[in-house]
């Protein structure tokens, strides 16, 4: 099996299809067909359902589509660790982060390694807490910046703590709650009408955990997928919200009130990487700047 193959296989199932995938890899449609076809053959079994619009996995290039990734993932670190040790860092730094992380200024540090590391191309991608972790497990990121959750500390990827604080209920200044001025539990907010992110992010699936634990059903009206319309939402009053406590400075119009009753470090945030072993030079390198102080504190 040719890395080569694999490399045309994984390109046209990112794209989906032929001609993009040749043009982005600049090699002819004929010669990428071509070695699809080989490595079809080689592994006797068709890879894709092929279309005139559009070409789709089959259930066998599903299996090898993980473990392709993998393997290059692994090439292309073995050629980044040789390139370390002879004092140059160079390649690629395939970066991960959760919206507003805390424990981590994700654009300082980046900044910083670019200014240390001009040779490595940086690429970043946004996105959920699980989301991340399952790209990181792949190989498609070298390293992620997320929410502690189910999927970490696994024998393809492991967590290093960054942070840890509680939730934090944020509401309208004429809302109810914030007329009390008190501490909150789950069960006060039972009624309640929810402003909340999509459920693979790393609050709204600590939020779902905390109710499910206390027994409280909630009803998530508003779902939404940036921080700032959550705060936009919340401050027109159109329903409450429970997020990391580090939120509340965002947006100082609205009642932030303790949420007791549930894990004061319910929000831990995290750096997901690969196994040791796995972890490319430049993930290292950008790990050990956070070792060196480029932090936030969450407060901001």
């Amino acid at each position: 099996m040719e890395l080569r193959h694999l490399q045309h296989f994984v390109a046209v199932a990112e794209d989906r299809h032929f001609t993009r995938a040749a043009e982005r890899l600049m090699v002819s449609q004929s010669g990428l067909s071509a070695s699809v076809r080989a490595l079809e053959r080689e592994l006797q079994t068709p890879l894709f359902v092929r279309t005139t619009r559009r070409v789709t996995l089959t259930p066998a290039g599903r299996a090898l589509l993980g473990e392709a990734e993998r393997i290059l993932a692994q090439v292309r670190a073995a050629h980044e660790a040789v390139a370390a040790v002879q004092g140059v860092l160079r390649g690629m730094l395939a970066v991960g982060t959760e919206q507003c992380i805390a424990g981590v200024d994700t654009a300082r540090l980046l900044a910083a390694f670019r200014r240390r590391y001009p040779d490595v191309e940086i690429c970043l991608r946004q996105a959920g807490s699980g989301a991340l972790a399952e790209e990181v497990a792949a190989g498609r990121l070298d390293l992620a910046f997320a929410v502690r959750t189910a999927q970490a500390d696994t024998e393809q990827l492991r967590a290093v703590p960054l942070t840890a604080e509680p939730m934090t209920v944020l509401c309208h200044p004429s809302h109810r709650l914030a007329s009390a001025g008190a501490a909150v539990t789950p069960q006060d907010l039972g009624g309640e009408v929810f402003v909340d992110f999509h459920p693979d992010w790393g609050p709204r699936r600590i939020t779902d955990a905390a109710f499910a634990a206390a027994g409280v059903r909630r009803t998530v009206a508003l779902e939404v997928n940036d921080v700032h319309t959550l705060l936009d939402l919340v401050d027109e009053n159109l329903g409450i919200a429970v997020v990391p406590r580090h939120f509340r400075h965002k947006r100082a119009s609205l009642a932030a009130l303790p949420l007791k009753d549930t894990d004061e470090t319910a929000y831990e945030t995290v750096a997901l990487l690969p196994p040791p072993q796995a972890t490319s030079p430049a993930a290292r390198a950008l790990t050990a700047l956070l070792g060196d102080g480029i932090r936030d504190d969450g407060d901001a």
